[in-house]
């Protein structure tokens, strides 16, 4: 047992966060995503299991130790509803008020299409899948730095 850290980061998850740079990418999905297949083709070739825990308490866990990039426009991308880009489910809703408190601000969230999306979460460093039922519950998120 380790102080401060949140009990949803299991080792292998406190690993894969200690490990990435700046600039690396973590994908944080639901249930349904194709995490084992589109983790192989990712740097680390890692997919955690998250089960029983959803997207936004997952998120909120690992942005607990996870500085987010404030380098980039959008740090954080999401996989748009398919046939509707522009709607706005709660799972989407839910993570920006989580990045907002993690951050102590404002976060951008960029949406992307659901193959787009894929191909984007095939060059980050590891995939982390949670049992999120919702659909669309899918994010990238880009580490940031930590100044002093």
């Amino acid at each position: 047992m380790l102080k401060t850290i949140h009990p949803l980061i299991t080792p292998d998850l406190l690993s894969i966060l200690a490990e990435m740079g700046h600039g690396d990418d973590l994908v944080l999905v639901d249930r349904n995503f194709p995490a084992e297949s589109v983790a192989a083709e990712t740097v680390s070739g890692q997919c955690i299991q998250l089960t029983g825990v959803g997207t936004t308490e997952a998120a909120r866990a690992i942005l607990s130790l996870l500085p987010l990039d404030s380098y980039v426009d959008a740090p954080v991308r999401l996989m748009q509803v398919v046939g509707d880009p522009t709607a706005v489910p709660d799972v989407h809703r839910e993570m920006q008020e989580a990045c907002d408190a993690a951050e102590g601000q404002p976060v951008t969230i960029e949406g992307v299409e659901r193959f787009a999306f894929y191909e984007a979460a095939k060059t980050a460093y590891a995939v982390v899948r949670t049992g999120e039922a919702r659909p669309h519950g899918c994010f990238i998120f880009k580490k940031g730095v930590i100044f002093g």
